[in-house]
């Protein structure tokens, strides 16, 4: 009985050794993100937070400003459907105007891979083609699901 005893306390041991290797080769199978986005780990204490880049647009009042009323107005309502377009594809996570600067007139966060992508997409806005607005892109690290407080 005793051998018998022994003989189980073994191979339960190495049973359950086993399914937590199974479970370890599972875990490692599963798909990878297949996203670009450049990330890295930062630890405070026992938070560890997954840093990624984003990029920021600064819209700048451009050099053609002199468009009539009714002229402006449409360009704004485009500029305003270029942005609603650019959240409805999940490029952006953050857009406002700034208010009484001398030169900023908004700002777009993209949460896109490359800076690249994301000066491009705000080169498409209607109001950066008529000269109203211009871009400048800087790239700019925050913790993944950061929440405006």
């Amino acid at each position: 009985m005793r051998y018998f005893l022994t003989f189980f306390g073994i191979f339960m041991i190495l049973a359950c050794s086993n399914s937590k290797t199974a479970t370890t080769k599972t875990s490692a199978e599963k798909p990878k993100p297949t996203t670009k986005h450049e990330i890295f780990e930062y630890k405070e204490g026992d938070t560890t937070y997954v840093m990624q880049k984003y990029f920021l647009v600064l819209l700048k009042k451009g050099s053609n400003r002199t468009q009539d009323a009714t002229t402006a107005a449409e360009i704004q309502k485009q500029h305003m459907e270029h942005l609603t377009w650019l959240d409805k594809l999940g490029k952006v996570s953050v857009v406002g105007p700034s208010q009484g600067h001398e030169t900023v007139a908004g700002f777009v966060l993209f949460n896109t891979e490359t800076l690249q992508e994301a000066d491009s997409l705000a080169k498409l806005d209607p109001a950066v083609k008529a000269g109203r607005l211009e871009v400048e892109t800087i790239p700019w690290w925050a913790a993944k699901g950061s929440k405006l407080k």
